[in-house]
């Protein structure tokens, strides 16, 4: 009997056991349930479309195809292939479809979207399929929270009132003044005076027989201030040619005005005019392309766009400029007005086959609004190139009202029309039997940049090659014959500061390589090739001590191309101080024009004047890594100070000579030398530098990177100063937004660093970031600084130094205890932590505003100088380590309490590491180009450093696991799910399939037991009816 009741209690509290596991399945699978679609309907309030809407919601998209083909034709090649349903034809009702076209424009049902274009992306004549995306001027000022399509700079600023200038804000209301202004503007006499176009006009060019695309907000007929308005296109979903904003008329007002008080350039001109934005100031995609096809059509000589946007990777826009420098028009466009920042280039200003143009003032310095290069196109991973290409005047420069009159604009965007106006007055200087001979985007920017007055303050990032110099540009194209050339023709390390940042630190061997990135510009034709690898020809034998790696273009297309330097000072010449000088020199060949039986051969000269130093010490040089940054475009990389409303991106680069440059330029004012990493840590030999600096970063880490920098901190002595930033699930999701014209959820990738890939990269020591976001002002020893949206420590070992202030917590989570907590007292957050652990030091600091240019209210460049002096040369300041801070118990939260990835975004789309192999690139040390690294394998080879310790990837330490899939599916509520079961994260790599996947797998499991357990059970119902049998049969 008591078998049968101890089987019988088992049996009971199987059904328990099971039936609680069930009953938490559906308790996990609600709570998640409800989460999921909490965050996917709810954004400021909005909610979106049902599926279950009784109209379906449709995009627009636009198919390219490989071919120039009637509209009509490829509307039926479309029927015919296609086969499924949920897609339409639109109808484009434009000049441009009197001619073939290399696009379509249909609206797809948003529930078959990705099936339909996958079966478009199949058929042979289709190129590529893409969303016909709006672009708004000015949107990141006017609608912070809405990023709608593409976007734009505002156009211009107003320097004058009037009664059609209200789209312009004005920013000087003090009539008096702006009179003052206008009459020393008058004083100054016309800007066409002051470039020298008088002397032109008195030969007799006047721009006569020369075709201007304006491509802006239209422009009214019969304005009194143009003579030559040949045609007035409209390409938007207004019945209007007309011009409404006043923007338009301005432009073409510079480049070809007639009235007396607002001269242009070119009167003869001839004027198109290309309505491409409404009266709301939007423009689409689609609009774009037919305008831009109809230019190519109608042969264009010049085409001015005097606005542009971060996004240098909108394909469909970018490609088709490509394809309109390609057909001999040369284009101008306003580098932007989002200065004094640097790495603000606005596209396609930054394109090397577009005339860049940024704006100075009359005394000659650089406006306060024209954007800063370098160009962001090529970091993390290389080095930008230099824009603009030239500036122009563009503060209070006089132009056309929208019917008569005149008035003075200033901006990036009135620098551009001087530079076109300019342009055209200069092609009606070639006669026009000879124009197709000689005039290109390739030799116009020749003449413009080789002609220009460089400035005696601003550096190549701010000016490009100067001041636009109209006299010299004419001289250079009167006896110009065909040739390649380079630009800049020369780097010299003398010539301060013009040539910053190079002129900043001088080269030493051990150093990372220098990269320089000049633009090849090639007059002979459309396309060409570098002949031969460029050669470094030395002017003396110490010139042998620099070793130079070359990257360069394929093909030189359309008309431009790259050239980058890798630059090393060989380990022999570690003790070398002097100058270096030499000529890098290539031969450019272009395939024989029409009528020519040979090609074209050119020789470029690049003058290289270097200056070397003794390798430093290690305490002196620092390590910036750069690898690990990850910017806007192509994700959506929230901004880094949630204070800052006018501007919700990370797109200024991150790099130390962007918005980083001015720390840059403090570091070496303080003696240390700085460095770039744009490699993985396996790359870089940590015996050579005193610090690793890692700021603001977003990217995920590798495990052999992990490892290593475990190693080069306990063993080898490396030092490490982290500086991060927020990070919040919940307040990323009330920052996603519904873009009401992709029909698309806008959400960010990541925080504003990555603080769980920190936090994986620093476990080891016991040092995590929390999730919370503080703000407010704080005070040390005297200084006071400004802690804008950073985040808290929430792990930090026994013996280190951890600095709190108080602060509240404005994320999601934060902000309801912040109310529930009103009146009280804020609770003190631990930001600063020190740490000293085995041979090296850590130092961590939740907030990189305060060393960012881009939105810095107070910096913190004092507190980094100490860092840095701990970090390496263990200087410990008695600021920051006081007894009262030194822990006596380790700070401590449970890991999977800690802040956790996103799991409903594709990190891989964005990352270098996810997905990616370890490999170290061009801008490591020329010693592992193409390896894993130091100490790793790859390819038969080691790269082992004397006295460099061995990384055991199995070490006795115990570090989180970090593998591909969990660096991006390390699913917040996944771990959620299973901390409730086993109370705490996991050691094993996991994947999520989806929100339903855990507790579905637990219920089944569930089941699985109880059937289990009923199976076992009847086998000993079975077997003992059968031992009783027995005995009954055998007494």
């Amino acid at each position: 009997m008591s078998r049968r009741r101890l089987s019988s209690e088992i049996g009971i509290v199987t059904i328990i056991i099971s039936f609680v596991i069930l009953l938490v399945s559906l308790f996990v699978y609600h709570h998640h349930h409800h989460h999921h679609h909490a965050l996917v309907y709810y954004s400021h309030g909005r909610q979106t479309s049902s599926s279950t809407s009784p109209v379906a919601p449709s995009k627009s998209h636009i198919i390219r195809f490989f071919q120039y083909k009637k509209a009509e034709d490829l509307k039926q090649y479309l029927e015919r292939n296609v086969k499924s349903k949920g897609w339409k034809w639109v109808e484009r009702q434009n000049p441009a479809m009197k001619f073939p076209t290399d696009f379509a424009l249909v609206v797809i049902d948003e529930r078959i979207e990705d099936f339909l274009i996958g079966e478009l992306g199949k058929l042979d004549l289709v190129k590529d399929v893409s969303l016909d995306l709006s672009y708004q001027r000015g949107v990141l000022h006017q609608h912070p929270q809405k990023r709608p399509g593409k976007i734009f700079t505002s156009m211009s600023f107003a320097a004058a009132q009037g009664d059609d200038d209200a789209f312009f804000p004005n920013t000087n209301t003090n009539t008096t003044t702006t009179t003052r202004r206008r009459n020393l503007m008058m004083q100054k006499s016309q800007v066409t005076s002051l470039f020298g176009a008088d002397a032109l006009w008195s030969k007799g060019y006047t721009g006569a027989k020369v075709k201007m695309a304006i491509f802006d907000t239209g422009i009214r007929s019969n304005h009194p201030h143009f003579r030559n308005i040949k045609e007035r296109t409209n390409w938007t979903n207004e019945d209007t040619l007309n011009d409404n904003l006043g923007h338009g008329t301005f432009v073409a007002g510079v480049i070809a005005g007639q009235d007396v008080e607002c001269l242009g350039f070119a009167p003869d001109t001839e004027i198109y005019a290309f309505r491409v934005f409404t009266d709301a100031q939007v423009s689409y995609t689609s609009w774009f392309l037919d305008a831009f096809n109809y230019a190519i059509a109608t042969k264009m000589d010049v085409l001015n766009l005097s606005i542009g946007g971060p996004d240098y990777l909108d394909l469909p826009f970018v490609e088709k400029v490509w394809e309109i420098t390609a057909n001999n028009v040369i284009m101008v466009s306003a580098i932007g007005n989002d200065g004094p920042l640097y790495g603000t280039l606005n596209n396609p200003a930054d394109q090397s086959d577009v005339i860049g143009v940024g704006g100075i003032d009359y005394s000659d310095h650089i406006a306060s609004f024209s954007s800063r290069g370098m160009s962001t196109w090529e970091i993390p991973h290389g080095y930008g190139r230099v824009k603009p290409d030239i500036v122009a005047y563009g503060r209070e420069i006089m132009g056309s009202k929208i019917s008569t009159g005149c008035k003075s604009l200033s901006g990036t965007s009135v620098a551009s029309p001087v530079v076109a106006g300019i342009v055209c007055l200069l092609v009606s200087v070639i006669p026009e039997n000879k124009r197709k001979d000689i005039l290109n985007p390739g030799s116009m920017k020749q003449a413009l940049v080789e002609g220009a007055s460089k400035l005696s303050g601003p550096n190549m990032y701010e000016q490009g090659a100067g001041r636009v110099d109209l006299l010299e540009s004419y001289e250079i194209l009167k006896s110009y014959k065909p040739r390649a050339s380079i630009f800049p023709s020369v780097l010299d390390y003398t010539d301060c500061p013009y040539s910053w940042p190079f002129c900043r630190q001088p080269l030493y061997a051990g150093a990372m390589p220098v990269i320089f990135n000049v633009t090849i510009l090639n007059g002979m034709g459309v396309i060409g090739y570098v002949e031969n690898p460029p050669v470094w020809i030395p002017s003396n034998e110490e010139g042998n001590l620099v070793s130079i790696h070359f990257n360069y273009s394929d093909v030189i297309w359309p008309w431009t191309g790259y050239l980058a330097l890798y630059m090393q000072i060989k380990d022999e010449g570690v003790n070398f101080s002097g100058e270096i000088q030499g000529n890098v020199t290539f031969n450019v060949y272009s395939p024989p024009a029409e009528g020519e039986k040979s090609g074209r051969k050119s020789s470029c000269i690049l003058r290289l004047k270097l200056k070397v130093i003794p390798t430093p010490q290690r305490s002196q040089r620092i390590l910036w890594d750069q690898f690990h940054s990850i910017k806007y475009p192509p994700g959506y990389i929230p901004r880094d100070s949630l204070d800052v409303r006018n501007d919700i991106l990370d797109w200024h680069g991150d790099h130390l000579h962007t918005n980083f440059h001015i720390m840059f330029n403090m570091l070496r004012d303080a003696g240390y030398y700085v460095e770039t990493l744009g490699s993985p840590f396996t790359c870089f030999d940590a015996n050579q530098y005193g610090t690793l600096l890692l700021v603001d970063l977003e990217e995920e880490y590798f495990p052999e990177e992990i490892n290593k920098l475990k190693d080069d901190i306990i063993n080898n002595g490396l030092g490490v100063a982290v500086f991060a930033d927020w990070y919040n699930v919940d307040s990323m999701m009330k920052m996603k937004f519904f873009d009401d014209n992709t029909r698309s959820w806008w959400t960010p990738v990541t925080g504003g660093a990555n603080v769980p890939a920190l936090n994986d990269l620093l476990a080891y020591f016991g040092i995590a970031f929390g999730d919370k976001i503080l703000n407010g002002d704080f005070v040390i020893n005297g200084e006071q600084s400004r802690y804008a949206s950073g985040t808290d420590l929430v792990k930090f070992p026994q013996g280190g130094y951890l600095h709190s202030f108080p602060f509240l917590d404005s994320s999601e989570s934060g902000a309801t205890q912040n109310v529930l907590l009103s009146g009280m007292s804020k609770a003190d957050s631990p930001i600063l932590g020190l740490l000293e652990v085995g041979a090296g030091r850590i130092t961590v600091y939740g907030d990189s505003n305060c060393l960012d240019s881009s939105h810095m209210v107070t910096n913190c460049y004092w507190l980094l100088k100490k860092i840095l002096d701990f970090t390496a040369k263990n200087i410990r300041d008695p600021v920051l380590f006081v007894d009262s801070n030194r822990q006596d118990k380790a700070l401590h939260l449970d890991d999977n309490q800690l802040p956790s990835r996103r799991t409903d975004v594709n990190f891989s789309t964005y990352s270098a590491v996810v997905g990616k192999e370890l490999i170290c690139g061009s801008d490591s040390r020329f010693q592992v180009w193409g390896t894993k690294g130091y100490d790793l394998n790859v390819r038969g080879r080691t790269r082992r450093l004397p006295g460099y310790a061995s990384i055991h990837l199995n070490s006795t330490h115990k570090i989180p696991p970090v593998n591909k899939l969990r660096s991006i599916h390390d699913n917040s509520l996944g771990n959620k799910y299973l901390g409730y079961l086993y109370g705490d994260d996991l050691d094993f790599p996991e994947l999520v399939a989806s929100h339903w996947l855990i507790p579905v797998t637990v219920a089944v499991s569930g089941l699985l037991l109880l059937w289990s357990f009923w199976k076992i059970r009847q086998k000993r119902r079975r077997k003992r009816k059968a031992s009783g049998f027995t005995r009954s049969a055998n007494p």
